[in-house]
């Protein structure tokens, strides 16, 4: 093994563990797009009935640009915070100096029988008891260092500050900052920040609801379904405090239900927030429509820039064989989007391709930094 291949974060998960470098008992790293994470071996207990356990070693790769605003400092301390508070969630061990998180045995809510297909009544429950105890968590009593900047964090009940903030994040540090090399290409696809600007207003309408915990990226990879068919919630990095209409906007964005089984969830998540908070769910008939559309835009800003990424080969041009897929995830999020970004943005599959093979053939169509 070369030096280049070795990988720090998988040095630190077997020296964690007291095993080699090599040992295959240290699995990973996982598939993710904001952490390397290995799975190591834990001590075991005093029961020996009890199925060993394993934890996780995660550390933020390098150079990575978060296209979500993140809130809280530790996701570890966050997680610790909560337990007792929300159910199925990881636990935290102390490492020495350091904080695991004991690794949920079981498989993703995308690798089952029917990865995009419906929840079980099983899974839905325990998807309204996971936002029933989101909504009931007392958010003064979440002491986890915090670091978005002051001006992000909006009075209490102030939804209408909170989506605001969220889309000049977008435009602002994702468009304009970090979207500034692919601005040819999103040209190209007949996209702007003016959608952006556009929902500003609507954003400004938005009730007054109370503040509670959201997790920010509820969506078929970030659920375990443990090996007695319980569903656990992970990867809790973009959590934050703030409307908790968001929840429910991300949740159906990112699930793409059909639209029977979306009416339902909604009811769930109706539910399960006004039992735990009433007037959490007031208004949100009438402003889901507006944090959907953010949403979709986001979309559209983080999937052009990341298929960029993706593509890019060492000697500079796109990876022909990933293309057409690429493109065709591109074209998906600019149909869902069309309306906002108007009908300039509403290119073919073939016509998304040539955009990406017109922006690496017109120098410097140079990546930044990692997708």
């Amino acid at each position: 093994m070369t030096v280049d291949a070795v990988s720090e974060v998988r040095r630190t998960a077997a020296e964690r563990a007291g095993l080699d470098y090599g040992d295959r008992a240290i699995e990973g790293p996982l598939q993710g797009y904001h952490h390397e994470t290995y799975v190591i071996p834990l001590p075991p207990g005093g029961d020996p009935g009890v199925r060993p356990r394993r934890g996780k070693v995660r550390e933020p790769r390098p150079g990575l640009f978060w296209y979500d605003r993140r809130c809280f400092r530790s996701e570890e301390l966050l997680l610790r915070a909560l337990q007792g508070r929300v159910r199925r969630i990881p636990e935290i061990i102390e490492a020495g100096a350091a904080r695991l998180q004991v690794f949920i045995e079981g498989s993703t809510l995308g690798q089952g029988v029917l990865p995009s297909g419906p929840l079980s009544d099983r899974h839905r429950d325990q998807l309204g008891q996971l936002f029933g105890e989101l909504a009931a968590v007392k958010t003064d009593e979440i002491d986890i260092g915090r670091i978005c900047r002051p001006e992000d964090r909006p009075e209490e009940g102030d939804c209408a500050g909170f989506l605001v903030s969220l889309i000049a994040f977008t435009q602002e540090r994702v468009y304009r900052e970090h979207g500034a090399p692919y601005h040819a290409l999103f040209d190209r696809l007949g996209v702007s920040d003016a959608a952006l600007e556009g929902l500003k207003p609507r954003a400004r309408g938005l009730t007054s609801r109370p503040f509670v915990l959201v997790h920010g990226d509820l969506h078929r990879a970030n659920f375990i379904v443990d090996l007695r068919g319980d569903l656990w919630t992970i990867d809790w990095e973009l959590a934050m405090i703030g409307d908790p209409l968001y929840d429910l906007a991300t949740h159906l964005h990112l699930m793409r239900y059909a639209d029977e089984e979306r009416e339902e969830i909604c009811g769930i998540w109706e539910a399960a927030v006004e039992g735990a908070r009433p007037d959490a769910t007031s208004g949100w008939r009438r402003d889901l429509p507006v944090l959907l559309d953010y949403k979709r835009a986001q979309s559209v800003y983080t999937d052009v820039i990341r298929g960029a990424l993706v593509l890019e080969e060492p000697a500079g041009g796109p990876n022909r064989h990933l293309l057409p897929g690429v493109a065709e995830q591109v074209r998906q999020a600019l149909a869902a989007a069309q309306p906002l970004f108007g009908p300039q943005a509403a290119p073919t599959h073939r016509q998304v391709m040539d955009a990406y093979e017109q922006w690496f053939g017109s120098p410097p169509a140079v990546t930044v930094s990692a997708p």
